[in-house]
């Protein structure tokens, strides 16, 4: 599980390096889009997303030498794993109260609708199961992390990894920058019902955080980031029952001859999910006490939450990296324009859910909750 941290030659400092760089690289060219070149006070512009188009270029405009593969792949494995698993510190089991029973039906709504429409659409257009897999989970639940960490559960190929991270890239970043307005447009006075619509139809963490961002400061509505930052939280945590269902859905016909006992589904479910589960629950025991774990006060104890928080994403932003510059186009031609029809169709199939199940169930839940 480990072996991937075991240094073997230069080559694997040297990828690890090139992947630092460009997420060091991808963080200001987000801040000076977002600040210099559109004028916001804090960049809507998501550095993750630059990492993967930065990555991109690079590995499809400069030759790489085989012996950065290690590296990169320790980047886009290991310390993605990592980082999700520290990501669960951010979600207090009980802190998101009221919003996290609220966002749940309409979250549940929209993965399930996806997953199901999109693997039935898949078959229909004689995609192979890896990739409908890959392009359902990376829409329907949190974009490139949710991909790249089904893809082994599935056995997908490189190249599948690297188209359906590409159309989750383009239509992610495309939903960035339009959601904010269409939210506006059609709930102008209800920044719940927005934050709710942005949080459960955008595919990515930290696209989401940037059309909340980039509502907040175009309409002065706070509560819809808060709403929306919720709503994908609770996505998240989604990541621990449904990446292993999409394991079973959509990698069961490369394993017809291996055991189907529980012990066997149990074992799909990966080391740095549990470890969320386990982030998640130390932090809400850490919140219920003024000094947690009777070792250190609350003020120590939320620097070292933020800490962990910052930590986490720094991990994903250079794994992000690593993915980016292990995606190559010339696999993405093999594979055909279909699969682009199929991520399309996903994209704006989750946003029609979102925007149908909010519109016509979310009043009658916030009356219900008392927050209207």
């Amino acid at each position: 599980m480990f072996s991937n941290f075991i240094p073997r030659s230069l080559g694997w400092y040297l990828g690890l390096i090139l992947a630092c760089f460009v997420s060091l690289l991808a963080s200001i060219t987000a801040e000076w889009i977002g600040e210099d070149l559109l004028g916001f006070e804090r960049s809507p512009v998501s550095d993750i997303m630059m990492a993967i188009i930065i990555g991109m270029i690079i590995a499809n405009t400069i030759p790489l030498k085989n012996k950065l593969e290690k590296g990169l792949k320790f980047c886009a494995t290991s310390l993605l794993r990592i980082g999700i698993m520290l990501l669960g510190i951010r979600l207090s089991l009980f802190g998101a109260g009221q919003f996290t029973i609220v966002a749940l039906p309409f979250v549940i709504a929209a993965i399930t609708i996806g997953l199901i429409t999109v693997r039935i659409l898949g078959r229909s257009m004689r995609l192979s199961p890896q990739l409908t897999g890959l392009i359902a989970v990376g829409t329907s639940i949190c974009g490139a992390t949710a991909i790249v960490a089904t893809a082994p559960l599935i056995k997908a190929k490189e190249a599948e990894v690297s188209y359906s991270i590409a159309c989750i890239t383009i239509f992610g970043l495309a939903a960035m920058f339009s959601y904010p307005f269409l939210a506006h447009y059609l709930f102008a006075d209800q920044p719940i019902m927005a934050g709710l619509f942005l949080g459960t139809s955008i595919h990515e963490t930290a696209q989401v955080a940037g059309a909340g961002l980039m509502y907040q400061s175009q309409y002065d509505a706070p509560l819809a980031l808060d709403i929306a930052t919720v709503t994908k939280l609770v996505r998240n945590l989604c990541m621990i029952a449904v990446i292993p269902l999409v394991g079973v859905l959509y990698g069961q016909q490369v394993r017809t001859r291996e055991s189907t006992s529980i012990w066997s589904w149990l074992a799909l479910i990966p080391w740095f999910i549990i470890g969320f589960a386990i982030m998640s629950t130390i932090r809400t025991i850490g919140d219920l006490s003024e000094t947690p774990f009777g070792l250190i006060n609350s003020y120590q104890w939320n620097d070292l939450v933020s800490l962990i928080k910052s930590l986490a994403e720094k991990l994903l932003l250079i794994a992000m990296s690593a993915v980016g510059l292990t995606s190559f186009f010339r696999g993405m031609k093999d594979i055909g324009i279909r699969p682009f029809m199929l991520g399309l169709f996903a994209a704006l199939l989750i946003g029609f859910v979102s925007l149908a199940s909010i519109t016509v169930f979310a009043d009658d839940l916030l009356i219900f909750f008392e927050l209207v």
